[in-house]
């Protein structure tokens, strides 16, 4: 194709849902056009701005997170104010966007929203040959001119493509505009530095404009390409900055035949400096050298020898070198054999190091003080050639490198696997030798001997004819190791426990008893633990090490001896609209039941740091799929009428990226709670409320509508004001620790998961890890033992894709980097580890029947054998939800069989906590009636199941103890795979678990879609066209009412605290910079700033994620 179709791709606003998206990106390329990836959580205004400066053809769209409406006819008004109603547009959302949303939208102007059946129908193929055929007919159907009030920016790149199609030939101009270029091999970082450049360029001289030309490679086979640098820009949302991506559209170069052209033409559009970042190149390749005033080039310390520096022509010709990624190994000794080699090429041997342009950078680290040495570098070289002042003066350094884990610790995943498996090689020998211990001694006693067990024999004491036979016994006794012995020893005590009448056991300081029994309607006593029934020495030895009973090292079968009594581990997962209605929704469902435990699902908006705002693109994802939290009040209607710190009462939060502003507002809630109870207890609120009267004014911040049935007003006396100002410092310390003693719950707060699968980062990665290493060392401080600080979640990571041995491999190595990380910072690992949970799906693949047991065992060992950590520390606590990614929109009502199957995964595993899914979730926020289906799976399982009245059911079992050896080897293979990488973080850097996902993830779909993979009522046992499969379901969808509520409310709460939220961000930003505990700030900061105040305060001092490819 010689005139490649240009194509933006793109998941919408406040939504990480970019598994489909990807795909989709890759079969369009393949097809021979040129994709323009903008990846996750892209706005309106981004997707616009890159469509009109790449002069595209086409738009992809996704949209998994609700706001649809609002945001495609945004879109559509956008693209026709600025001229380009050319474009084609066309989107997805598997079931979230119903047949008539998608007829609605197509009528408004959008050009084909696919649904699920269209996939099934076309195939995904099919589906991509439909996409890209329309957006080509919509080109045909263009002018070749443009309307004269056509956005500027479209008009720039207008005249662009139309020099990359050979139709114009530049002007010349005499206005001399430096331009530079930034050449490098590829994977050398050239595309973060030149974002981090051009950020400090934008930022230090708003008053000047920017452009930058990104060429990428175009593929040989299909004449398709990536133009992936783009998503790597953060500094686009500057309006000074254009930037244009451009394919080689020629093979082996790393430049395309009209890049001279398109950068004179760049030239005459009244930018002040022109950046140029090329393809990946080799070490002959200089053509940037020709192109540019100022030529660059970026590289890394991995170059080989270094007599390789000599062929490396750049070294010879570049005006400034940049070593990126300079905390990698051998970093130091790369910097001085390329200033040698420069010194040598230009024949300069007395030059000192700090003149010669040769930088270290770490372009990935926010601030880097080594990309501030090169941007001041670059000024001057900018200011030599033109001519005019371009003064550099950011406060420069050497690249500092944060080392979260040493390296001396960095095999760590390897030394688990190795240690793993050692472990299970030793106790297959144990267990071997405890069978010959027992044919010695079974054999000495039938001879008459009197022996007691797993005690030494006296030879001299028996005939001379069992005297060998002693020997030999006492031998193999010897060689039995003690925790064989123990496990033979303490084997009858164990069992008879849980065959006796009635069982006792001791939990911290309480005791907890019960019956062992159960009468069945026959008129049977069942076991809640079954026995190990074996009279066999090896067999009890191996079971001892392997699987245990539930409650006993290494905790295969579960944590704890038995379930907790009158608490099922039922999570009620809500959340949806304003705080006021998901408050409704708990008080519905755990109305009658004996435990309030309380999921709490947040809107994309909160899930990304932002308020409620009126933009379209923002106002329709404003309460759906969600809550939406944004300020202090907000989170203290929404857990009102419960109290957070009864024992009956646990929150879970699943939430990330702001994970500890919303952690922030909940222990703030739970505190001012108690303060709201003290203050009734002793007769002082009648004072009180005069307080809080005269500190909010004559507006009252209120609960809107009524009190749910059950609700007592906890936690609504105290709504616009906090308790540290009705009570005085001593009193509000008092209750504050106690608190923070008691409160139970989880917060999900998993970044490492969010970057490799789910995409809710907000903040750069390293300075989120340092935030959730704060939270912790706060816990730690205040005594917090109740609450997880971290639930380390492989549910996303299976939403995204992955397979169940990728999902628990990484979620695990996952939480293995986070103790590596916490023990690095300081802290004792048996007072963070407790505060560790984890949290995985369940799907329909076998291998889900044996994910908790899986986790539990090499969880159990590393901590005991690795770490030396006691047994509270080794009991991996989890949570499981049955997979959002099995809900599927067609048949829907099939969707409670399936996820009915995958709870009874998870109850027979003994998982701790369960949220089992909604049937129409696959295209809504569920309704009451559908939550109480969901819940009612749980219910009927633990109240009507006989089976699972035993409470270790899947013990003894050939398939389980096959599938769950195979599964513990597949995860320690994984542990093997990410450490050949340099460990959890340095594969985070090459992408390597975000590409696995993702290829995982399209094996799915193939096979889903060509029937490889059979799903009931989806690709196979469909339904007729007459049937009654095609269901009529009801959309729960925020109002408009709600949401102009909440924008109303976070207006206010601004207004009101603006004045102590001024003072309030600027110490945060400050103790950031300090690098003091941030979450000790937090916990003042929520008083009186909102969420999107304090998410943009941390962007300045902390740095904004970046998107990878």
């Amino acid at each position: 194709m010689s005139d490649p179709l240009r194509i933006v791709t793109a998941a919408s606003l406040f939504d990480g849902h970019d598994a489909a998206i990807n795909v989709m990106r890759r079969l369009i390329q393949a097809r021979g056009c040129e994709v323009i990836h903008l990846g996750h959580n892209r706005s309106v205004d981004d997707i616009v701005k890159a469509a009109l400066q790449e002069d595209a053809d086409g738009i992809a769209l996704s949209s998994y997170q609700g706001g649809h409406n609002e945001y495609f006819r945004y879109l559509v008004d956008r693209l026709q104010s600025a001229g380009a109603d050319h474009i084609a547009v066309i989107g997805g959302g598997g079931g979230t966007i119903t047949p008539e949303e998608i007829s609605a939208l197509e009528d408004y102007g959008v050009d084909r929203i696919y649904h699920p059946n269209d996939g099934l129908k076309l195939g995904l193929p099919g589906m991509i040959d439909d996409a890209v055929e329309r957006i080509e007919q919509k080109r045909r159907q263009r002018s070749d001119t443009l309307a004269a009030d056509a956005h500027e920016d479209l008009q720039k790149a207008r005249l662009l493509s139309r020099i990359e199609q050979g139709l114009e030939e530049p002007t010349s101009s005499d206005r001399p505009v430096p331009t530079i270029g930034l050449a490098g091999t590829g994977g050398a970082g050239k595309s973060s530095l030149t974002d981090e450049l051009v950020l400090r360029f934008a930022t230090s001289f708003p008053d000047r404009r920017f452009a930058v030309l990104a060429v990428d490679p175009t593929r040989r086979r299909t004449g398709g390409a990536l133009l992936g640098d783009r998503i790597r820009m953060n500094c686009l949302r500057l309006p000074n900055v254009f930037f244009r991506s451009m394919a080689t559209r020629r093979q082996h170069l790393s430049t395309s035949e009209e890049l001279s052209d398109a950068i004179t033409t760049l030239c005459q559009q009244n930018f002040d400096l022109v950046f140029v970042e090329t393809a990946g190149i080799g070490q002959s390749d200089s053509t940037i050298v020709d192109l540019v005033d100022i030529p660059g080039y970026v590289m890394t310390p991995e170059y080989g020898a270094a007599s390789q520096l000599e062929k490396i022509d750049m070294i010879d010709l570049a005006d400034w070198i940049a070593i990126n990624k300079f905390d990698r190994k051998g970093a130091q000794d790369a910097l001085r054999d390329v200033r040698k080699q420069w010194r040598r090429n230009r024949v300069d041997f007395e030059r000192p190091d700090e003149q010669i342009p040769v930088y270290a950078t770490i372009a990935s680290h926010f601030s880097d003080p080594g990309v501030n040495r090169v941007f001041n570098g670059i000024c001057r070289l900018v200011a030599e050639h033109s001519g005019r002042d371009w003064p550099g003066d950011l406060p420069e350094g050497d690249p500092q490198a944060h080392v979260l884990i040493p390296g001396q610790q960095q095999r760590y995943l390897a030394e688990i696997a190795e240690q793993g498996r050692g472990i299970r090689d030793d106790l297959r020998q144990q267990a071997e030798q405890a069978r010959q211990v027992q044919y010695l001694f079974e054999s000495l006693h039938l001879l008459g001997a009197e022996l007691e067990s797993l005690q030494p024999a006296d030879p001299s004491a028996l005939p001379a004819g069992q005297q060998a036979l002693a020997r030999r016994y006492n031998d193999a006794l010897n060689q039995l190791q003690p925790e064989a012995r123990e496990a033979l020893s303490t084997w009858d005590d164990r069992m008879q426990a849980v065959q006796a009448d009635t069982f006792e056991y001791q939990v911290r300081d309480k005791t907890i008893s019960g019956d062992n029994y159960r009468e069945t309607l026959s008129g049977n006593r069942i076991p809640k633990v079954a026995a190990n029934q074996t009279r066999d020495w090896g067999e009890r030895v191996w079971f001892s090490g392997q699987e245990n009973l539930p409650g006993h090292f290494p905790y295969t079968a579960g944590v704890y001896p038995y379930r907790r009594s009158g608490e099922d581990p039922t999570r009620m997962f809500a959340g949806e609209g304003p705080p006021e209605r998901t408050n409704r929704r708990f008080h519905y469902l755990s109305r009658g039941q004996p435990a309030a435990r309380l999921s709490t699902a947040f809107d994309s908006v909160t899930l990304y740091g932002e308020d409620p705002a009126e933009r379209p693109d923002i106002y329709g994802k404003v309460g759906n799929s969600g809550v939406s939290i944004a300020t202090l009040d907000d989170m203290k209607k929404l857990y009102s009428g419960f109290d957070l710190c009864a024992p009956t009462t646990s929150v879970s939060m699943t939430i990330n990226g702001p994970a500890p502003m919303i952690l922030a507002m909940f222990l703030n809630t739970a505190i001012d709670q108690q303060v709201e109870r003290h203050l009734k207890a002793s007769g002082e609120w009648p004072q009180a409320e005069k307080t809080i009267r005269r500190l909010v004014g004559d507006q009252p911040v209120t609960y809107q509508g009524e009190l749910p049935e059950g609700h007592d007003g906890l936690g609504l006396g105290l709504l616009g004001v906090t308790g540290d100002q009705l009570v005085d410092a001593e009193t509000y310390q008092r209750i504050s620790t106690e608190t923070l003693k008691q409160v139970r719950g989880t917060v999900q707060a998993d970044i490492l998961k969010e970057d490799q699968a789910q995409n809710t980062c907000i903040f750069s990665t390293e300075f989120a890890l340092h935030l959730m290493g704060d939270v912790q060392d706060w816990f730690i401080n205040h005594g917090v033992r109740n609450f997880y600080s971290v639930s380390v979640s492989g549910y996303h990571i299976a939403e995204a894709g992955a397979n169940p041995i990728t999902q628990l491999a990484f979620t695990l190595a996952n939480g293995f980097t986070l103790v590596e990380y916490y023990r690095a910072r300081g802290m004792d690992i048996n007072r963070f580890a407790p505060n560790l949970s984890f949290f995985f799906s369940n799907g329909m693949d076998p291998e889900y029947a044996v994910i908790g047991r899986v986790a539990r065992r090499i969880w159990a060992r590393a901590m005991k054998y690795r770490y030396g950590a006691d047994a509270r520390s080794q009991m991996l606590k989890y949570h499981i939800q049955t997979s959002g990614r099995s809900l599927h929109a067609q048949e829907i009502q099939f969707n409670d069989i399936r996820t009915t199957l995958q709870a009874l995964y998870a109850l027979f595993d003994n998982c701790n906590s369960l949220h089992t899914n909604a049937f129409d979730e696959a295209i809504t926020t569920p309704t009451e009636a559908s939550v109480r289906r969901a819940v009612a799976i749980q219910l009927i399982i633990n109240k009507e199941l006989g089976l699972n009245q035993i409470e270790n059911p899947l013990q003894g079992a050939s398939a389980i103890d096959y599938l769950t050896d195979l599964v513990e080897e597949a995860v320690y293979a994984e542990f093997e795979r990410l450490n050949e990488r340099g460990g959890v973080l340095c594969a985070m850097d090459a992408m390597y678990q975000r590409s696995k996902i993702q290829d995982e993830s399209m094996v799915y779909e193939h096979k889903k879609h060509s029937g490889e993979l059979p799903i009931i009522g989806v690709n196979t046992y469909q339904a007729g066209d007459n049937s009654e499969a095609e269901q009529t379901v009801e959309l729960m969808r925020s109002t408009d009412t709600e949401k102009k509520q909440q924008i109303e409310q976070v207006q206010r709460f601004r207004h009101q605290h603006q004045d102590q939220a001024a003072e309030a961000l600027r110490r945060l930003a400050d103790d950031a910079r300090a690098r003091r505990n941030l979450f000790a700030t937090l916990m003042d900061t929520v008083k009186v700033a909102s969420l999107g105040q304090i998410s943009h305060t941390l962007y300045e001092v902390g740095g904004e994620y970046r998107r990878n490819m």
